[in-house]
């Protein structure tokens, strides 16, 4: 199995995920391509720094007035170095243009996301992340979350950071996130609505339940952007899981204090104890609905996947009296259970769930990508003590390739097999 360990000892915010990303792996392409197709107007500078002595990528989002303001910096530095322009350079013109930033209300980022190209998983993960946001600032505030006015997280900026990461975040394709407990810092800072101590009042209501810490610096380690991320990823909590590493990432924040690297690392690799073919304990949510609109059963089936289920399924059933219905079941890491209970009983009309524990064999899943006419294509292995059993081109992948290229998506599933067992035969 795929997974992904954050390491949140410097917090997290949206331009240190994007660094991360793609300092373990993400293709620049990936993130450019993101950011254009929500035609705001904005691009990314990406760029290695340094952050006591840890190089690390640190990514810029630029605006319109950005792009100008840095394009007279670099000519006005050419004159006076010969060439080159600072780092110390970019984070000043950055200040300076924040101002240019605006607001926007939820339904105009929903409608930014939805009108762009992105795939459907991507905008809704993007969307999902500015809901969780937008439910927070309602309970500050004490106002329907439709009404709510982004300030920080409604400027482009933070729109490009929550949509970008969501494209890398999927570009991984990572089977399970795992997060260490997150450094919120210290000290004061200011926001729209004044002067707080950290975290600030969105980030404090997104990480309740989740385990945090203060430590140095004193300073705002975890963003509400970061904080929506973590929270939309949905990982489990606690020190790093056994796991073959094979790629590290190290996403770079804006300040470099004096002896404290500001990073976030990312790791990627194997779960150690899923390459080993064996069993593993899962937990089974299972009611039966003849009462409730297909639509909102259809809603609460997604909703259960973004928070944390492993599987759904909707199977159509004969209950009492001939009425037909749906049974619908659940199945999750033991300790997500109690959470989805929860949220099914809230969310659905059942007055009941049946819980159950049950072993299941599990295949070692693995990822590789493979060329095609129509661009590279991951595809998925299953293998039983080393002897591959099963592999199947990400479905994903083929949709948005034959969208692209105006092909039926069987003749990209078709391509991609054939590229595969192509390779294997060499």
């Amino acid at each position: 199995m795929r997974i992904a360990y954050l390491d949140c000892f410097a917090g997290i915010s949206g331009d240190m995920f994007l660094g991360a990303l793609l300092d373990a792996g993400v293709a620049p392409s990936v993130l450019h391509d993101a950011v254009a197709s929500l035609n705001l107007g904005a691009s990314l500078k990406i760029e290695k720094v340094d952050r006591s002595g840890i190089s690390s990528t640190k990514v810029f989002v630029l605006d319109e007035t950005h792009a100008e303001a840095e394009a007279h910096g670099s000519q006005a530095e050419d004159r006076a170095q010969g060439g080159g322009h600072t780092h110390e350079h970019d984070h000043t013109q950055a200040k300076k243009h924040e101002h240019h930033h605006h607001g926007r209300h939820l339904s105009s980022i929903r409608k930014i996301i939805g009108s762009s190209s992105l795939t459907d998983d991507v905008k809704q993960t993007a969307i999902h992340a500015f809901e969780l946001l937008g439910a927070s600032e309602a309970r500050i505030h004490n106002v329907d979350i439709e009404k709510i006015h982004f300030h920080e997280v409604g400027a482009i900026d933070a729109i490009v950071d929550i949509v970008v990461a969501s494209a890398g975040i999927h570009s991984l394709a990572i089977d399970r996130w795992f997060c260490s407990p997150l450094n919120v810092g210290g000290g004061m800072v200011d926001c729209a609505h004044g002067r707080f101590p950290v975290p600030a009042p969105a980030t404090a209501d997104l990480l309740r339940g989740l385990p945090t810490y203060s430590a140095d610096p004193q300073m705002e380690l975890v963003t509400p952007t970061g904080a929506a991320l973590v929270r939309a990823l949905n990982p489990s909590f606690g020190t790093q899981p056994p796991m073959r590493i094979q790629k590290i990432g190290y996403g770079a924040g804006t300040r470099d204090p004096k002896g404290f690297p500001n990073v976030l690392r990312l790791s990627v690799g194997e779960s150690e104890t899923a390459s080993k073919p064996g069993t593993d304990t899962v937990t089974v949510l299972e009611t039966a609905l003849d009462d409730l609109n297909p639509q909102i059963t259809a809603h609460v089936a997604e909703q259960a996947l973004q928070q944390g289920a492993l599987d759904v399924m909707l199977t159509p059933v004969l209950m009492k009296k001939g009425r037909p219905g749906t049974l619908f079941t659940v199945l999750c890491d033991p300790d997500k259970a109690p959470a989805l209970e929860s949220f099914i009983l809230r969310e659905t009309s059942t007055l009941g769930i049946r819980i159950r524990q049950e072993q299941r064999s599990c295949l070692t899943r693995s990822h590789q990508s493979v060329e095609t006419p129509f661009g590279a294509i991951r595809i998925k292995t299953g293998s039983l003590a080393e002897e591959e059993l099963n592999a199947t081109p990400e479905f994903e992948d083929c949709r948005a390739a034959a969208a692209a290229h105006n092909v039926p998506v069987k003749q990209v599933v078709q391509s991609a097999i054939a590229a595969y067992r192509m390779g294997k035969s060499k």
